[in-house]
């Protein structure tokens, strides 16, 4: 049998009568269920269930202040590092997290058999990948500021002759010519008639910066391997692979250049995407953008990114697809639901199997079909400050009954820092966890409860942790739990006749609810049985569900008991087997 701390997580739980959507958009909204929750400070969690008269949809809404680059920064990451290629969101999460906290959402369509992303790829100020054309691009200023446009990619490169054009790190048709840097991959693409000159060192391909560089190889047969730190040239077709050889031979210096337009060199970052779905405010219905219908109309999986009038920012990703659970979204009712959340301004991110958001590592979004897909690109939201880590179970309850017995609490530093961690309970107690000099990483530490060899005092605890970093930038976060000794040793034995009878320990007088649900949690019988006593008690289930006996099958019993201290609850499984008479 599996006995269970159940976790008494204090979120907001309200029903409010209109509809996230527009009725006209989705059905008219019978009732919504919204549960907020704190992920990290300034950053917030909603989850948001609309029933419609089409199905529910389920919506997942991140806030953060307006990512500024200081103790906030929004920046895209690719897949593995490179244009080709895919990985899940939660392992590209942890991987470029380095120390910091994050929340990382689906980035940009992408070629399902390469991973290579179908729009803009810029990160720091370095282009690695062309604006998609005929879509919307969505640009990141330093200070955090959204834009989005229209944007196109004028590359040229010059040898000994005349300035060709030039495209970046994508195959191009016969008479066309193509630099690859290593942000493509280890080498270039198998093609036939094709002749590449490598480039030995070459400057990142900063937008209106010319690359300067030595050729220092020439083949007439791909892939070629991309030097660390260069480039390769490459030519097709008859005409431009002539020139390619005359014009860049070994030895030959030569210069390329990238430029926008407009004008995009002063933002930070950019990523692909579509369509401009809020603008002014306002709902786009119809961005004129290269979409086919299925994909801008389908209800199914997708994500955004939006900006507040005040800067911050909202990461918003809507589930999909089962009629049971959630239907999904179109493009154009995902534009109503972010203009409804306030957006001055939103970009539509990736749609699909792949569409998620995902916080320090694990995914808050449910997979399309139970199982994370993999994407090419993401938009990762960092935060530098300290994070302290929700408490390994919400009721500490040191009893001996092996649920709860312990409290694991963590906190992460990003940067070298001085930190004051504490634990302060009732009657003013204060335990120091840990004070001084950290290094950047994540720290836990074990508590069973004690304070001097002794049960600490029951009731609300805080972790407050302080820290101070190489910046001398003072941040701080806290989580409470509760201390709580009632409600101990919860068995269910199956008696003679085959009903369920839980067995539990009241270490002081407490009101006890019993409720008897399915593995999943949804419940199918509730037994009060008010206020007991201290002392052992036992509650029995007759097994029926209303006038009729309950199938079998596996069931779950679960205790909640409320004293002077708090609510504590216990959990344990058990199967249920009805006898013809009950």
């Amino acid at each position: 049998m599996l006995l269970l701390r159940k976790l008494l997580i204090g979120v907001a739980l309200a029903a409010i009568g209109g509809s996230l959507v527009a009725s006209a958009a989705t059905g008219r909204s019978t009732q919504e269920s919204v549960t907020t929750s704190l992920l990290l400070p300034g950053v917030t969690y909603t989850r948001e269930v609309d029933f419609t008269s089409r199905g529910p949809i389920v919506l997942d809404v991140v806030t953060a202040p307006k990512p500024d680059g200081k103790l906030y920064s929004l920046a895209p990451a690719l897949a593995n590092n490179k244009l080709l290629g895919k990985e899940s969101l939660t392992r590209l999460e942890s991987r470029v997290a380095a120390g910091a906290t994050t929340v990382a959402i689906d980035g940009d369509y992408f070629d399902h058999t390469t991973g290579a992303p179908s729009g803009i790829y810029l990160r720091d100020g370095v282009l690695d990948s062309a604006p998609g054309i005929g879509r919307s691009s969505l640009g990141i200023a330093a200070d955090g500021t959204l834009t989005t446009g229209h944007v196109s990619l004028a590359g040229i490169w010059q040898g000994s002759g005349q300035r060709r054009p030039l495209l970046l790190n994508t195959p191009a048709q016969s008479g066309k010519f193509s630099l690859y840097t290593p942000a493509y991959g280890t080498a270039t693409p198998r093609e036939p008639g094709v002749v590449e000159a490598v480039i030995g060192t070459l400057p990142d391909a900063r937008l209106d910066q010319p690359l300067d560089g030595t050729v220092t190889q020439v083949t007439t047969a791909g892939p070629t391997r991309i030097p660390s730190g260069g480039a390769v040239l490459v030519a097709r077709g008859k005409e431009s692979t002539a020139q390619l050889k005359k014009e860049a031979p070994v030895g030959q210096q030569v210069e390329a250049m990238f430029s926008l337009s407009p004008d995009w060199s002063g933002l930070a970052s950019a990523i692909g995407g579509g369509p401009l779905l809020v603008k002014d405010g306002k709902p786009v219905f119809h961005a004129s953008e290269s979409f086919d219908s299925r994909r801008l109309n389908g209800r199914q999986p997708r994500c955004a990114i939006g900006q507040l009038p005040d800067g911050r920012i909202l990461l918003v990703g809507v589930e999909g697809t089962n009629s049971a659970y959630s239907i999904g979204m179109s493009s154009y009712e995902l534009a109503v639901a972010l203009s409804r959340l306030g957006a001055a301004t939103a970009f539509g991110l990736g749609s699909g199997p792949a569409a998620g958001i995902a916080f320090d590592g694990r995914l808050l979004t449910r997979p399309s079909n139970g199982v994370e897909a993999k994407l090419s690109d993401a938009l990762v939201l960092s935060y530098s400050g300290v994070y302290a880590a929700p408490p390994s179970t919400a009721v500490c309850s040191p009893n001996g009954d092996g649920a709860g017995d312990s409290e694991a609490l963590s906190y992460r530093v990003a940067r070298p820092s001085t930190v004051v961690a504490t634990l302060a309970g009732p009657r003013g107690t204060k335990i120091t966890l840990a004070t001084g000099a950290q290094s950047p990483g994540l720290h836990t530490f074990a508590w069973d409860g004690s304070n001097g060899g002794t049960l600490a005092p029951e009731g609300a605890w805080t972790l407050a942790v302080t820290a101070t970093d190489d910046r001398n930038v003072t941040t701080s976060d806290q989580r409470t739990f509760a201390l709580d000794d009632t409600l101990s040793l919860l068995a269910v034995k199956i008696g003679s006749r085959g009903l369920p009878t839980a067995t539990f320990q009241l270490a002081r007088p407490a009101t006890v609810v019993v409720v008897v649900e399915r593995p999943n949690g949804v419940p199918v019988a509730t037994l009060r049985h008010g206020s007991r006593a201290a002392g052992p008690q036992h509650v029995t289930w007759r097994g029926r569900l209303g006038r009729r006996v309950a199938p079998r099958g596996r069931y779950r019993m679960d205790v909640a008991a409320t004293s002077s201290v708090g609510t504590s609850s216990l959990a344990a499984l058990f199967s249920f087997h009805p006898h013809v008479r009950q």
